[in-house]
């Protein structure tokens, strides 16, 4: 970094000064424990925060900055700062990392293969028999990987579908390819075959967090309240820091008229995201039930 002597320990201003991020941004990093509450600040401190700013300048949400940090710890043995010790970088709102020169999605683990134009094309053409010396889950992996490229470069979606049908067939436990299908289907407001997939997802692997929030968004979409609430508590009860999931229970419960449970829920959504865009949202929402809540007090005999 240019400026920077690897040995010497900055001040919160100079860091400040150097990277042009206010006070404010720091100790809400810290407060979401993003980076240390320290007074002086080192090199890879400074890797840090450069990394931070990054990813926030592509409008990753801090809830999924933190989920990558703590997939990627969790993930790799002997790496306790990710955001010093590894390449991270954003691919829409996803966070990706580079290990020795190939990209990895930092929460599924899942191996993002950079291929050049020619390599691309070459894929598109679907060879029509796999290779013999795979087993059948290595070729759903394959398959699987191909899907999430075909995705990523804008292929026709027939072609992805193909892939991850081809995924699946061969591995019919591919609970992401599922997804995805879910998923394609879901963008084409094809309900009925987008359930099929998530449901197949869920009864593949019950754990599957994303799989339920996915499920429940579809049922929201078809004013199905309570098979959303089922499945946004679920993805819940898999996984209690999923902020996403709290946004749209919050809106959830505020549509049926659950004004405190929705509080309760855009609350929890606070603590996790409190800097994003739809961080305003929430708060904005909670002030006009905490408003509508004191004029129904005040109308009370």
């Amino acid at each position: 970094m240019a400026g920077f002597d690897s040995k010497q320990a900055y001040s919160r201003g100079e860091v400040r000064r150097v990277l042009d991020i206010s006070e404010r941004q720091l100790k809400v990093w810290e407060a979401q424990n993003l980076i240390e509450r320290r007074e002086s600040f080192g090199f890879t401190d400074l890797l840090a925060l450069r990394s931070l700013i990054k990813l926030r300048k592509n409008k990753v949400p801090t809830a999924r900055i933190r989920q990558a940090l703590g997939a990627l710890r969790k993930r790799l043995d002997g790496i306790s700062n990710p955001l010093t010790e590894l390449k991270l970088y954003a691919e829409g709102k996803r966070v990706q990392v580079e290990i020795d020169g190939r990209r990895m999605d930092s929460v599924t683990g899942q191996l993002l293969l950079d291929f050049d134009q020619a390599e691309i094309r070459r894929l598109l053409s679907f060879p029509a028999k796999p290779a013999s010396r795979h087993s059948p889950r290595q070729e759903a992996a394959h398959w699987f990987e191909k899907g999430l490229e075909l995705e990523q470069t804008g292929a026709p979606i027939e072609d992805v579908i193909e892939a991850y049908s081809k995924s699946v067939a061969l591995d019919p436990l591919s609970a992401g390819a599922l997804v995805n299908l879910g998923t394609i289907y879901f963008n084409a407001l094809n309900w009925t075959e987008a359930e099929k997939y998530y449901l197949q997802a869920i009864a593949a692997d019950s754990e599957y967090a994303l799989a339920h929030f996915n499920l429940g968004n579809l049922y929201d979409e078809k004013r199905d309240c309570a098979k959303a609430l089922h499945h946004y508590q679920a993805a819940l009860h898999l996984k209690p820091n999923y902020a996403d999931a709290h946004y749209n229970l919050a809106l959830l419960y505020q549509a049926i008229a659950q004004p405190m449970k929705a509080v309760q829920h855009w609350t929890a959504y606070l603590k996790l995201d409190p800097a994003s865009n739809w961080a305003v949202i929430a708060r904005r929402e909670m002030e006009k039930l905490r408003a509508a809540t004191v004029v129904q007090g005040a109308r009370r005999p």
